[in-house]
């Protein structure tokens, strides 16, 4: 098995899939392998705590089931008034809409045709050696929505693909996403290869008889014949084009070549390639680099930040800079480190030196895309959470912050849309910071970070993709699925800090 975390860390963690409660929105973090779970704070055992009371007594009065009534509509608002009465008011939602049924359907309804584009997400290869995944998802059993499942063994083919399509495009409101991966200096420990997200693509897309799914193309500088690869790569007509700065990010510990965006001796020649080819799109995953990840792989540190971005972007404005997870360090450290550091200087780190480059080098090829970001901190400090999108909105621009989700490693992505919607700037950091209002679930401010600014740097037409994909073979499924009852499992695909275990780890 491949992981960042060594095997005393996953000895003291749970897989994700056996937490006692599976709540529509997370109430601790879950982690892929490339961090340490927090464990689950105080604030986030009272939003459970609460949310478990509304269960019993809203789900009762209506003769549901905790299990039946979190995947209901008021399940889902019934997570953000419990989030209200421990946060703040951060979202909008009322009392009345989780304890009437038909009040929170009939605003999921009216949301439900918003086009989104998720162009951040994941699923493993078959013949993946990270079997971390696998061995959870069989503890566990079948996702249920197939009986057919039923009558086989568990492969990654039925549970990381075929439920990708379920989660992605059946339990979320997601209209099209894009397939990622992560390298690695041992081929094997690809999550993808090129060629097998290439093939995902066309599999997907063939069957659902329009295009729902995007992918990338990694690319590798500084690995041997790493030019040749990417011209095979380029040579499957990807999307866009994917890397990471730090090298191996699966195995930290054994990095070759990381590299710098603005290495003009060898990053630059990827980027001639890309631009002969027709790819505008360079997505670079940056951040999740935690002190406590800084401490074990020192050497790493220089290529984890932005400090590469503003120069790298200024030389070649024919290029745009996704910058994946929108650099933000803190994931996998303690929340309130975040918030402190916000409160004291009106930063986050790496994220605020993110929307500073535009005006540092007068460019405006810089973007920000929030996978994980916003799973993480939504669940952990949503105050971080607002005020990194306050930050990314008030220096790349609103037009320059795209949503992702990181999905499936914090499963069905539908919990991190809702929290879009319904999730406002306080209006005390708005009026301190400068913010902007987020505004309402389709306002321009939303509409533009969940489709639109994917849909212009991917050239799509969202009016013209909704009508392509509205009588698709998804959207059949989808409807027959809606008809039946939809039985979202709220499932999480990683590892937790199980209740009661201390955390040792030191962050400084």
């Amino acid at each position: 098995m491949s992981s960042n975390l060594t095997d005393d860390e996953l000895a003291a963690l749970m897989p994700s899939e056996l937490c006692q409660h599976q709540t529509p929105i997370p109430t601790q973090i879950v982690s892929s392998d490339e961090f340490y779970p927090d464990p689950q704070n105080e604030r986030q055992r009272e939003v459970e705590a609460r949310l478990l009371a509304m269960a019993d007594d809203l789900g009762g009065k209506q003769g549901l089931d905790r299990r039946r009534f979190f995947q209901t509509a008021a399940g889902m608002a019934a997570s953000f008034v419990a989030m209200n009465q421990v946060y703040g008011e951060l979202f909008d939602v009322t009392p009345a809409e989780a304890a009437t049924p038909a009040m929170a359907q009939e605003r999921a309804n009216g949301l439900k045709d918003q086009f989104i584009m998720d162009m951040h997400t994941h699923f493993l290869r078959d013949d993946t050696r990270i079997m971390g995944f696998v061995e959870m998802r069989k503890a566990v059993g079948k996702a249920g929505w197939n009986k057919e499942l039923n009558d086989h063994e568990q492969t990654i083919e039925d549970l990381k693909f075929n439920n990708y399509k379920k989660e992605m495009f059946l339990d979320s409101d997601t209209k099209i996403a894009l397939i990622s991966s992560a390298p690695s200096d041992i081929e094997q420990d690809w999550f993808l290869t090129n060629e097998q997200m290439a093939d995902a693509r066309k599999k997907m897309n063939d069957e659902a008889g329009s295009r729902r799914v995007f992918c990338h193309a990694i690319f590798t500088p500084g690995q041997p014949d790493w030019l040749d690869k990417l011209d095979a790569a380029l040579a499957l007509k990807p999307e866009s084009c994917k890397g990471y700065t730090i090298g191996d990010n699966t195995h930290k510990e054994i990095s070759r070549y990381p590299w710098r965006l603005d290495d003009e001796k060898v990053a630059y020649k990827g980027y001639e390639k890309m631009v002969k080819a027709g790819i505008k799109n360079v997505c670079v995953h940056k951040g999740l680099f935690p002190p406590g990840i800084e401490k074990q792989y020192p050497n790493l540190r220089g290529f984890a930040d932005v400090a590469d971005v503003g120069r790298a972007a200024k030389d070649w404005p024919q290029l745009n800079f996704i910058i994946y997870h929108s650099a933000y360090r803190h994931v996998g450290g303690d929340p309130k480190v975040a918030l402190a550091e916000f409160e004291r200087t009106g930063r986050i780190a790496w994220t605020s030196d993110l929307a500073d480059i535009p005006a540092q080098y007068g460019v405006n090829n810089v973007y920000g895309d929030v996978g994980q970001l916003f799973a993480t901190t939504l669940v952990a400090e949503p105050n971080v959470c607002a005020a990194l999108m306050g930050t990314l909105i008030k220096g790349l621009g609103v037009d320059h912050v795209c949503w992702g989700t990181d999905a499936l490693w914090t499963g069905a992505p539908q919990w991190q849309i809702e929290g879009l919607r319904r999730l406002e700037i306080p209006e005390m950091m708005q009026k301190k910071f400068g913010y902007a209002p987020l505004g309402p679930a389709d306002g321009p401010v939303k509409t533009a970070i969940f489709g639109d600014n994917n849909a212009r740097l991917y050239n799509i037409q969202p009016k013209r993709a909704m009508r392509d994909i509205k009588g698709d073979r998804f959207a059949m499924m989808k409807a027959q699925y809606e008809k039946a009852g939809p039985e979202p499992s709220h499932t999480r695909y990683g590892y937790v800090v199980p209740n009661g275990v201390i955390d040792h780890r030191v962050f400084v």
